[in-house]
């Protein structure tokens, strides 16, 4: 049976649109054991997304961002974020949109990038798919500063870090973000060789 045929949608609200969109829906849901129940539950629907970590072999660096989060101070976070370069869709296709975020934020124009996977990264409440990339990168490839659009609200930090460095700051909480923790494991695993 689809999870299709398992979902009979009531009533879906809009309770706001000014940033994304945010819906409220009651549902009825039918249980493993063939019986239905009634839930309601808010979907943030912000689009998807791609996130991109360059990295250097030969050096065993990477790249990342520092910036400011509001979500994460107001929960208690008095620190700016380290993440991987990221940025919604916006109706692009996955890779020429995460190419035109690493421009911006990391002012570097990449060779080949590859795409390890995709995920949702909070489906409890948001709709989005985060499609994950990494791509090597050296000085040639720089074309700029970074930092983003300051006429978006961006004040980005470009950090070129040693991949032990950046392994180390996921273990004592540097670094806290997801799909940044995410690529690193990635990158630890399959792209770096222990020495």
């Amino acid at each position: 049976m689809s999870v299709k045929d398992r979902v009979r949608v009531h009533e879906t609200r809009l309770l706001s649109d000014n940033w994304y969109v945010l819906k409220t829906t009651t549902f009825d849901w039918k249980r493993r054991d063939g019986t239905w129940q009634t839930q309601s539950r808010e979907v943030y629907d912000r689009g998807n997304g791609a996130v991109l970590l360059p990295y250097d072999l030969a050096r065993r660096t990477v790249l990342l961002v520092r910036q400011f989060r509001y979500p994460a101070f107001v929960n208690g976070h008095d620190d700016l974020l380290i993440e991987a370069a990221a940025g919604l869709l916006d109706d692009a296709e996955p890779e020429v949109r995460i190419r035109a975020e690493v421009e911006e934020e990391l002012g570097y124009r990449l060779g080949a990038v590859s795409k390890v996977f995709e995920a949702f990264m909070s489906p409890g409440s948001v709709t989005e798919i985060l499609h994950f990339f990494v791509a090597e990168y050296d000085a040639a490839m720089r074309i700029g500063d970074g930092g983003g659009h300051s006429d978006e609200g961006e004040d980005i930090e470009v950090l070129e870090l040693a991949i032990d460095e950046a392994l180390a700051m996921v273990v004592d909480g540097r670094i806290r973000d997801a799909k940044t923790i995410m690529l690193l494991q990635h990158a630890a695993l399959n792209l770096f060789k222990a020495r």
